[in-house]
């Protein structure tokens, strides 16, 4: 009987203990805590992996353009694709050569632009000549300009045309009387002494010696020029200018086109004088005009010259 009781006790200490509600709550809390965390280490790792493969094309996607910027900075673009192929050459103007490198499909208009500073000549005053006056809208390369050709250019500067149009100044017009009164006699050099010796013509205004008055309403008349012809003046001070009468023609000349006036009184008619119009930049353009009365040589050089000249 003991031997029964002894086994049976042994057989309930092998069995597992039953556990107690209690402890089996506990149990499933904590293997439900267990899968939640490993869920959410889950759901963060894949997360990652989305982030890191999100980062990776919009890296692919930033250096894209990146790569086409470069490729536009290099020189590759559509820019020099217009300017076409450079050509290397020669530019000819006022007898000396400049080395010019272009582009082949630009214009002449553009070419003149860029000479402005090289050769100091405006664009709009230049003229291009390749084989002929080349005009503004035509391409180099239609005109046939190729590497080592020569192309001529002419034009004025700013400065020879700002020399040809000013007006001399006082102390200028003082230094060309003082050079005139050293030179001999107006009236004693051959050239003026071929006219002078006729005479006064017929039909010549009355001269008044010592006088100064305004000039006349009419025309002034009665006066003889290099070759002998009648001459007239007539002022048109409305229009700025001046009219030199002639039997063959008349000359129509802007006021502030003549550069100075020259006037002697004529040795034994010294009621007449004798004047000529600078209509040039040297004295080989000076016109001459004989048997002036005296009394208006003031006022045509006031008329031409400006008040202010004279003083």
């Amino acid at each position: 009987m003991e031997s029964k009781e002894s086994t049976k006790e042994n057989i309930e200490l092998l069995q597992p203990a039953e556990e107690s509600k209690s402890d089996l709550k506990e149990r499933e809390d904590k293997d439900k805590s267990t899968g939640e965390e490993t869920s959410a280490i889950n759901m963060r790792q894949s997360t990652e992996e989305t982030c890191e493969s999100t980062n990776d094309k919009a890296t692919i996607e930033t250096w894209q353009p990146l790569a086409s910027s470069s490729k536009d900075e290099s020189g590759d673009g559509d820019g020099d694709d217009m300017a076409g192929e450079k050509i290397d050459f020669k530019v000819v103007f006022n007898k000396k050569k400049f080395d010019v490198t272009f582009g082949s499909e630009e214009t002449v208009g553009a070419l003149k632009s860029h000479l402005q500073d090289i050769i100091g000549v405006p664009s709009t005053m230049q003229k291009v000549m390749i084989k002929g006056l080349a005009k503004d809208e035509m391409t180099l390369k239609k005109l046939g300009v190729s590497k080592g050709s020569k192309i001529m250019v002419v034009g004025s500067t700013l400065n020879d045309v700002l020399e040809v149009t000013k007006k001399p100044t006082t102390q200028q017009l003082k230094e060309e009387e003082n050079k005139e009164s050293q030179k001999e006699s107006l009236c004693q050099q051959k050239v003026h002494k071929k006219v002078l010796e006729k005479g006064p013509p017929d039909d010549a205004m009355p001269g008044i010696k010592n006088s100064r008055e305004a000039l006349p309403p009419f025309p002034i008349s009665g006066m003889l020029n290099k070759t002998g012809g009648k001459v007239r003046l007539t002022f048109k001070m409305e229009l700025d200018q001046v009219w030199i009468g002639t039997k063959e023609r008349t000359q129509k000349i802007p006021l502030n086109s003549i550069k100075t006036v020259i006037s002697e009184p004529i040795e034994g008619h010294e009621e007449y004088s004798l004047i000529a119009l600078q209509l040039g930049p040297t004295e080989a353009s000076r016109y001459w005009i004989y048997w002036v009365p005296n009394q208006y040589v003031e006022a045509i050089k006031e008329a031409i010259l400006g008040k202010w000249q004279l003083f």
